[in-house]
């Protein structure tokens, strides 16, 4: 059994739960589909597992990863499907998720939604997933284990969401640079979008940015923001449907 770790993870979240759950499977592979200049074609076999980590967007896969992943060919791999949101809803992420992946010759074996902060209102499930997620997600990883190794067929995952899937048209909050800048072009060159230009990072290409928040996350100068005014509009509108912790949870 050849174990892969895939994940979209521009802030880190995603990839932190994916490894917690790659590592009660033993050793892995490692595939980052944020690395936008590599080959995505990837032919499986039945012999894999595949651990497929996503951050919900809006309820949502992010556009780009399923682009990516359009590349794949499961010939009857098995799949864990790993969701991640910061702590409103996931909405029809998990089964848009699922469906595509079983359209590309996988066998669904199990799904996760895992709650970690916010990438841009971080006052909602600040430090999550925290030791007791981790724990959490780790039984949640024995469990799927198990029922790979018993043998048991996938059949068809019974995961939460509707059809057709929600509406997003991605949010304003576009990130750019103030005055710390030093164009060191960080940003640019890891943005998994090219949203950033390589020659003139101080811009951003807002028809291009998905509003992933990489950039702000990993800018050695804290030079990267995003407007504040709308950041408040934007954390009291989602404020109720965020206040209560969320839990994560198993679909097997």
């Amino acid at each position: 059994m050849k174990v892969h770790a895939i994940y979209f993870s521009p802030t880190g979240s995603t990839e932190k739960i994916v490894k917690v759950i790659a590592n009660e499977f033993g050793n892995y592979h490692e595939f980052d589909l944020s690395k936008r200049e590599q080959d995505f074609h990837q032919n499986f076999s039945q012999d894999d597992v595949c651990i497929i980590g996503v951050p919900s967007y809006g309820g949502r896969v992010p556009s780009v990863t399923l682009e990516r992943m359009k590349n794949f060919q499961g010939n009857n791999a098995k799949a864990v499907l790993v969701v991640s949101y910061g702590n409103r809803a996931y909405d029809d992420t998990v089964r848009e998720l699922t469906e595509f992946v079983e359209n590309k010759g996988f066998c669904c074996a199990a799904a996760i939604t895992a709650v970690a902060e916010h990438s841009i209102m971080h006052q909602f499930a600040t430090g999550r997933p925290d030791e007791s997620d981790q724990k959490e997600l780790a039984q949640f990883a024995k469990k799927i284990l198990d029922k790979i190794n018993n043998g048991t067929n996938c059949g068809k995952l019974n995961v939460p969401g509707n059809f057709p899937y929600r509406e997003y048209k991605g949010v304003p909050l576009k990130p750019k640079a103030g005055g710390k800048c030093t164009s060191c072009g960080l940003c640019a060159r890891l943005c998994p979008v090219g949203a950033i230009p390589l020659d003139n990072p101080k811009k951003t290409d807002k028809s291009l940015c998905i509003s992933c928040m990489r950039c702000i996350n990993l800018c050695p100068n804290d030079a990267r923001k995003v407007n504040s005014l709308l950041v408040k509009v934007a954390s009291k509108k989602m404020h109720s449907a965020c206040e209560s912790k969320k839990q994560n949870e198993l679909f097997i």
